[in-house]
């Protein structure tokens, strides 16, 4: 009994390490020798903490490792706060070009934006998805996360005469004063 408990634990490791070796071959294998191969410096931009309407352009730098040219079919963003540009030509072997993304830094908030890279390169499936990242904040001010109002609070002042309207002071400096709406006056009928 103890010799077959072996000889089942010798031929699953034997069978696990056969397996590993087989798949590494398989990953070499499928990527042709000839044909453009295209290899990203990064493939994500952080933008850390950037103010609004701040600088949102960054550049991805890519190479041809390959023994044929490259050419970028398709640069698309995931959305359109997101614009890419890109290097027209094809790269020849050796060479490198660039793929320009500029991020719309008016929308207040985090971000993770994608660009997704078409080209006739035989590694990674002619597709490579890029990535950027970053958090835009209010002018002077902490973000608000989309969809929050900021507070109000009513003064304790007597309306002027002639005006039915409280009026609304902000709790914070940076919010404009919004007048509340007024309740229509009704006349008692005698």
């Amino acid at each position: 009994m103890f010799n077959m408990k072996r000889f089942a634990l010798i031929c699953l490791f034997a069978t696990m390490a056969f397996g590993v070796a087989n798949a590494q071959n398989n990953e070499a294998k499928d990527v042709p020798e000839n044909g453009a191969k295209i290899r990203f410096t990064e493939l994500e931009h952080n933008y850390g903490t950037i103010q609004k309407g701040g600088n949102g352009d960054c550049e991805f730098t890519f190479y041809n490792d390959g023994n044929e040219p490259l050419i970028l079919s398709n640069v698309k963003a995931s959305c359109g706060c997101t614009t890419p540009s890109y290097t027209q030509k094809p790269v020849m072997p050796g060479q490198q070009g660039t793929i320009k993304v500029h991020y719309n830094t008016n929308n207040v908030g985090g971000f993770s934006k994608t660009v997704t890279v078409t080209s006739n390169a035989v590694n990674d499936g002619g597709r490579v998805v890029l990535r950027i990242k970053g958090n835009v904040k209010q002018d002077g001010a902490a973000a608000q996360p989309s969809g929050v109002q900021p507070k109000v609070q009513q003064t304790t002042r007597q309306p002027e005469p002639g005006t039915a309207k409280p009026v609304l002071k902000p709790a914070r400096e940076d919010v404009k004063a919004v007048p509340a709406q007024a309740k229509p006056e009704v006349k008692d009928k005698q």
